[in-house]
């Protein structure tokens, strides 16, 4: 493996290890305005929820390595206590990048990326019309982290009024990840879209006790063809399926083809067709074909 140093190695080589690795990462399209009532738009992914109650989002405004100078938004949020921190999704990832650049103090960004500013009710930076989720929030706290380029300043946000698009609610009124569509940052020039197959649900059991990886029988946990994240699947079950639950699988035709073979052959064959199931979701059935005698 590659071992970095951080002590040795160069800020800006570091950085891009660290973004390259902590990935993919939300995006914060942070809207301010200064004293004198200029709005600015700046995109940050150094950011995430914290906390429900109090409702906290954090996002990190970090000294620029060259010139080790700060970025409006630090300015502005310092000065007013206030900004609106504003989801991307998609079908605006190129007006946020736009905005991205570094304009010169007081220019709008809402202008240069020819997105649409929205009044807020409780604080004075405008909302992203175009964004589909607004989250106004009042200032509570900034740590500065350091005083070299690349030293980050945390802004400790607490969210004082949410607006959510109704075209990405579900029947539910939830939040549809497939409506809504959202961009997170990767490394250097990469990002990602959550939607189509990026999307996947996983089963988190909270309140059952599954046997663990180490309960397995040591001929499924020892498997050359099973995945560790097919054993942690299994390992979510509470028990073993029972002879008579295996029986109902022998009617299968790959299973009855595989128990024709010799034991290596059959145990090839059926941690296959396991791990088949396994990755398309069917965990119990899976089960069946690995216990089946």
């Amino acid at each position: 493996m590659l071992t970095i140093d951080p002590s040795k190695t160069e800020t800006p080589d570091l950085h891009q290890y660290m973004i390259g690795s902590v990935s993919p990462r939300p995006i914060a399209f942070v809207s301010t305005i200064s004293p004198d009532g200029t709005p600015n738009l700046a995109p940050y992914s150094f950011f995430n929820a914290f906390s429900s109650n109090p409702p906290l989002l954090i996002f990190s405004s970090n000294r620029k390595v060259k010139g080790n100078t700060t970025k409006d938004t630090l300015k502005n949020v310092e000065e007013t206590g206030e900004c609106v921190i504003n989801m991307v999704n998609y079908n605006m990832v190129y007006q946020m990048s736009l905005a991205s650049v570094e304009y010169p103090y007081g220019v709008s960004e809402f202008e240069k990326a020819g997105l649409t500013p929205v009044e807020s009710e409780v604080v004075k930076p405008f909302r992203v019309k175009e964004s589909p989720v607004q989250m106004e929030c009042k200032v509570r706290e900034i740590i500065k982290l350091g005083a070299k380029g690349g030293a980050g300043n945390l802004i400790i946000c607490e969210v004082v009024r949410i607006h959510i698009q109704e075209e990405i609610l579900n029947e539910k009124g939830r939040i549809d990840p497939y409506k809504a569509d959202l961009v997170a940052r990767m490394g250097r020039h990469y990002y990602c879209r959550a939607n189509g197959d990026a999307i996947f649900e996983l089963p988190q059991p909270v309140n059952i006790l599954g046997m663990g990886v180490s309960a397995l029988p040591e001929s499924i946990r020892m498997s050359q063809i099973l995945t560790g994240n097919n054993l942690a699947q299994l390992a979510s079950f509470v028990a073993l399926p029972s002879e008579s639950e295996c029986e109902t699988v022998k009617t299968d035709e790959r299973v009855i083809n595989a128990l024709a073979g010799n034991q290596q052959e059959r145990e090839k064959h059926l941690h296959q067709y396991a791990k088949e199931l396994l990755d398309a979701g069917n965990t119990a059935k899976a089960w069946l074909v690995l216990m089946v005698q």
